[in-house]
């Protein structure tokens, strides 16, 4: 399918496309692509980042576009299936059996940015979820990357391993039997409250894509999840850089707290602040005071620290101009 204008307005476009799973299952991916109205004279970028979103999510931040152009890279997103743009009428949104049930949408993806024009390998940048699952991809498809770029990803669940592994053992047995069982958990819009405009926020979101409550857990998700994090702890030897950006500190309550406004009010970043050593040979950790989960959704003067950071990060080993 060509390439059309995309919501975010006249210098986005996208394309859904499909790609069959380790199952044999197609599913339909979009890709998102950012090409500035005026591009800078001699623009000709050869080096590509892809940008993957967190569950119950999808792409929107048209700044991160901007950010990436502006450092010599052609930028792309990914609306991975049953999320945002890929969102099919009856499918639960949000859901995965497998992580690796991404694996031939994102390879997808990298082969249509390279017929797009792109040449060399791949930065692939990926926020909470989306970190996680770069991750475990980064490391089945090591040729195809220079760099990885995480912000908030899930690499770990709250506490320790010994919760995850607590977990696994409870969901593991129905998310055999009934996978798409929708498992009741607290619910909480503490995150969406910082962030959208419908709410104390100030970026726009569509609740459709984004939900305040965010999606249903269903057990094979949540066991899915547990399994891609049960794989990372065991180290996945990535030789390609890898950046992680996080927020200083967590806050996880069940209620409100003004605390929330500046940490990461979705995971434990002191736990994945520790798993992130684990990823690879060249790790660096960038902890950010006042960031909230996706660092780069987080008051103007925090994320332009962040951006700063990037920017130091791609400098030392960005291959834009290589």
């Amino acid at each position: 399918m060509a390439w059309q204008q995309d919501f975010l307005g006249p210098e986005f476009t996208s394309r859904p496309f499909s790609a069959a799973g380790p199952d044999g299952v197609a599913r339909t991916a979009t890709l998102i692509r950012y090409r500035p109205a005026t591009p800078a004279p001699g623009r000709n970028p050869k080096a590509a980042v892809l940008f993957l979103h967190g569950w119950s999510d999808y792409f929107f931040n048209t700044d991160l576009a901007r950010f990436w152009e502006s450092a010599g890279y052609a930028f792309y997103a990914l609306d991975m299936h049953n999320h945002g743009r890929s969102l099919q009428p009856g499918s639960p949104g949000g859901y995965v059996a497998d992580l690796a049930d991404y694996d031939p949408e994102i390879s997808r993806a990298w082969d249509l940015i390279r017929a797009d024009g792109a040449a060399g390998p791949l930065t692939l940048m990926g926020h909470s979820t989306g970190g996680l699952v770069a991750s475990l991809w980064a490391s089945r498809n090591p040729e195809a990357l220079s760099g990885l770029v995480l912000n908030s990803p899930w690499l770990e669940m709250h506490g320790s391993h010994l919760v995850r592994r607590a977990a696994s053992g409870l969901v593991g047995p129905l998310a055999r039997r009934r996978p798409e069982t929708v498992l009741r958990l607290p619910e909480r819009g503490f995150y969406w409250r910082t962030i959208s405009s419908s709410a104390e926020g100030e970026w726009d979101l569509d609740d459709a894509y984004r939900p305040p409550m965010a999606f249903p857990v269903r057990a094979g998700w949540l066991s899915a999840i547990l399994a891609g994090q049960a794989r990372v702890a065991k180290g996945l030897r990535l030789d390609v850089p890898v950046l992680v950006l996080l927020s200083q500190g967590s806050a996880n309550g069940m209620v409100w707290s003004e605390e929330m406004r500046r940490t990461d009010a979705v995971l434990d970043v002191h736990a994945i602040g520790a798993r992130a050593f684990g990823l690879g040979t060249t790790v660096t950790v960038e902890k950010i005071g006042g960031a909230l989960h996706d660092v780069f959704l987080s008051p103007e003067k925090v994320r332009a620290d962040a951006y700063a950071r990037l920017a130091r990060w791609l400098r030392a080993y960005g291959t834009a101009g290589i």
